[in-house]
């Protein structure tokens, strides 16, 4: 599978159009197998997807065949939007789009008496919707005031006090459908979003950790190479960003939603605490500054250069062991583990490379540029070693 993707990658190369239709079709097709193995982010899109097309056909039954209203558009149209990420943000969406509706109604019927003409009317109350809808009371709701004028005075029917409270009623009926249907059809919950992020964040610091590890064990390194690392740790920090936004996701869609309607969705009943954010943060602008200090090593133009011989071996040793140990956390994460006995062990053998690369820095008569670089390697793998591997007395009073 590997080569196949290898070999359509060359064949793409220099295409941009066609390259990018490519691997934007590869990952549809990633969502969609995500999507049906199992729980995660691409099937809660897909609930969500097929929530807000049937409370939009719920409203549009309710309102355009059980009460037979000939303009039932307002209806189906408002409860499509207000199935929402979460239940808090539909039932508080619902509220600032019902007042920018009232508003675009109200302002629409007068505008319409003044000019009596729907032309005018609308060259008349638009602007001033225009206006009213960076109004932050309504929040990003605003701009229904103005949508919902064009469609009171381009039906082209009579503007009166009956019809303007038909248009609202019916905009009343479509937030009530599309915020019952969210609350109590599955609601969004997203827990598993942060306990995904974070394991996600300690797997691509493993994988980060290794690439460098074999590239340094192998000597086949250069600016390219120490640039590629320096672009993998820009993801590991958009990957904490996602993090950050899932978090504040997790607390709002606990929000408004009960505890049996949460069991029946079947989510994680808790989340990983917020101090592993932070944990995780250290480690990401660790890794960021140890990919830096090694670009700057293979810059031409810098002093500073890499260390050489069998010290640089035992530092790309202890970088996997270290990318073992977030590999070890990500599945901790995710259920699994790899057990006491293999975390003893990793620990003791990190001991030892440690100690061996204390010896190095002490003996190694690399000159004082080398040592000075390897120094800042050592402290930067120690203070990745600090936040991944827990100290012997923290895990066991835990």
């Amino acid at each position: 599978m590997t080569a196949v993707i290898r070999t359509a990658r060359e064949a793409l190369r220099g295409r941009r159009p066609v390259a990018a239709v490519w691997w934007e079709a590869c990952a549809v097709g990633r969502s969609v197998r995500a999507a049906w193995r199992g729980p995660g982010r691409e099937r809660d899109l897909v609930v969500q997807s097929l929530k807000a097309a049937g409370a939009a056909l719920l409203a549009w039954a309710v309102a355009g065949v059980w009460l037979g209203d000939p303009m039932a558009l307002m209806a189906p149209w408002v409860a499509l939007v207000l199935v929402q990420a979460t239940v808090y943000s539909s039932v508080r969406q619902a509220g600032e789009q019902f007042a920018a509706i009232c508003a675009g109604a109200v302002i629409a019927s007068a505008a319409q008496a003044i000019t009596d003409d729907h032309t005018g009317a609308l060259a008349l109350c638009l602007p001033v919707l225009m206006l009213m809808a960076n109004w932050s009371r309504f929040g990003r709701q605003g701009i229904y005031a103005a949508t919902t004028a064009v469609f009171v005075l381009a039906s082209g029917t009579a503007v009166s006090a009956a019809a303007v409270g038909h248009r609202v009623g019916q905009a009343a009926l479509g937030a009530a459908i599309g915020v019952a249907v969210n609350a109590l059809v599955l609601p969004p919950i997203h827990l598993r979003d942060v306990r995904e992020n974070l394991a996600a964040l300690a797997r691509e610091s493993g994988d980060l950790l290794h690439t460098v590890a074999t590239g340094l064990r192998e000597g086949e390194w250069d600016a390219q190479s120490a640039a590629g690392w320096s672009s993998d740790a820009a993801r590991l920090g958009r990957r904490l960003d996602a993090l950050y936004s899932a978090r504040s996701w997790s607390r709002e869609s606990l929000r408004l939603t009960s505890g049996p309607l949460r069991r029946l969705q079947r989510v994680p009943t808790a989340v990983p605490p917020e101090d592993e954010d932070q944990r995780w943060s250290r480690v990401t602008g660790n890794v960021t500054a140890l990919t830096r200090t090694l670009a700057v090593t293979v810059d031409e133009q810098r002093t500073p250069k890499a260390p050489e011989g069998p010290v640089l071996d035992l530092y790309a040793r202890l970088l996997a062991l270290i990318g073992d140990a977030c590999h070890a956390e990500a599945d901790r994460l995710l259920g699994s583990s790899a057990g006491p006995r293999r975390e003893a062990e990793t620990e003791t053998t990190m001991d030892e490379l440690h100690r061996r690369l204390q010896e190095g820095l002490r003996e190694q008569g690399q000159g004082a540029a080398r040592t000075a670089v390897l120094g800042t390697l050592v402290l930067q793998a120690e203070n990745l070693w600090a936040e991944i591997v827990p100290e012997p007395d923290e895990s066991a009073d835990q």
